[in-house]
């Protein structure tokens, strides 16, 4: 086993083999050291969580577990399930709250872990269409956000149910 060298602040270490993130020491990675935002569901490679992002209620994450920063770091059959996971969600997402649309996105400017990004997005959101990112083109619509947030418990227990299959 290799030893990686100290990092210093920013600095994130790669782990393509799936060592749970080794060499990463602790406040290096937010994903490695905390779960990221509600979780939903963990699987032995990766989890979904639901993100706290105000505005945006149905924003899900699929969190690879293991501290890799590209997706090309992961094997092919690592990345057909992570894939598979973003669809699930994706799915859950279109049948239970059919949104005007789906953005999907795994940036990782910010945190450089692999981690793919599942948005609902309505026509009345604040943003909508331009991305959750940029500038807000209406004021938030706080009755409708309380509505979706509402019927998340029961799409999450579908897609508990997708995801354990």
């Amino acid at each position: 086993m290799t030893v990686a060298p100290a990092l210093g602040a920013g600095q994130f270490s790669q782990s393509p083999s799936g060592d749970g993130g080794a060499g990463v020491g602790a406040g290096a990675c937010p994903l490695c050291d905390a779960e990221g935002g509600t979780l939903i569901w963990r699987g032995a490679q990766l989890r979904v969580i639901r993100a706290d992002e105000a505005g945006f209620p149905a924003f899900y994450r699929v969190i690879w577990n293991a501290h890799v920063v590209e997706f090309s770091d992961l094997n092919a059959l690592e990345r057909a399930h992570c894939m598979d996971v973003v669809a699930r969600v994706e799915q859950a997402l279109r049948q239970h709250l059919q949104p005007t649309k789906i953005n999907l996105a795994a940036l990782g400017n910010m945190v450089p872990h692999l981690h793919w990004h599942v948005i609902a997005r309505f026509d009345w959101d604040s943003h909508f269409p331009a991305p959750v990112w940029a500038s807000a083109q209406r004021e938030r619509a706080a009755d409708q956000e309380d509505a979706l947030r509402a019927r998340l418990p029961a799409m999450e227990a579908q897609l508990r149910g997708y995801l354990d299959s």
